[in-house]
């Protein structure tokens, strides 16, 4: 799907004019495309700029969801994804992203701009659980800022007990206000 603000190498210009508009200042990066540098970046923008990083495959998780759900300013440097079929496949890791090849439950899944992306819910769960500082950082401002989140957040923990590290991520949820 071509899109009117959402510019990929080879889709319409080649990877040389999109660069040469972006030294122009008409362009700026979003994921793995460009976007007029006046845009207004949305979700769907950002889950769609990740659509030939993750293709059908792959979902985006963690830091990378909460960019696209709109928690996180800037987008990351290096994106998460985890695995949405049953089949395990081979993964080659890249510099631009990580690929957990552990599946992801569809119930944990939304599609945006036919880009698989975690549930607010369950990329909440995966920052707060997460050894990451940055990343447990970005939770506790998520849940201080919207408290009815992190309260969902809890009552997914509480009905997957056996999720791994899902007491670190309790900690980091009951430090947070309740709402």
């Amino acid at each position: 799907m071509v899109s009117p603000f959402l510019f990929f190498a080879d889709e319409r210009l080649s990877l040389a004019e999109l660069t040469a508009a972006c030294l122009d200042g008409c362009l700026v990066a979003l994921g793995e495309g460009f976007v007029p540098a006046d845009a207004v970046e949305t979700p769907w923008m950002r889950a769609r700029s990740l659509s030939p990083l993750l293709g059908g495959r792959w979902a985006a998780v963690r830091a990378s969801a909460a960019w696209i759900h709109g928690q996180v300013p800037l987008e990351p440097t290096c994106h998460h994804a985890q695995r949405v079929g049953a089949a395990r496949r081979g993964v080659r890791p890249t510099a631009r992203a990580h690929f957990h090849d552990v599946r992801l439950e569809g119930a944990d899944i939304v599609s945006i701009a036919g880009v698989h992306v975690s549930t607010p819910t369950r990329t909440l769960v995966d920052l707060a659980r997460s050894a990451e500082p940055s990343e447990v950082q970005i939770a506790t401002a998520w849940a201080r800022e919207d408290p009815g989140m992190a309260a969902a957040a809890r009552e997914w923990l509480a009905t997957h007990p056996r999720f791994p590290y899902g007491r670190r991520a309790g900690v980091v949820l009951r430090a947070c206000p309740t709402g």
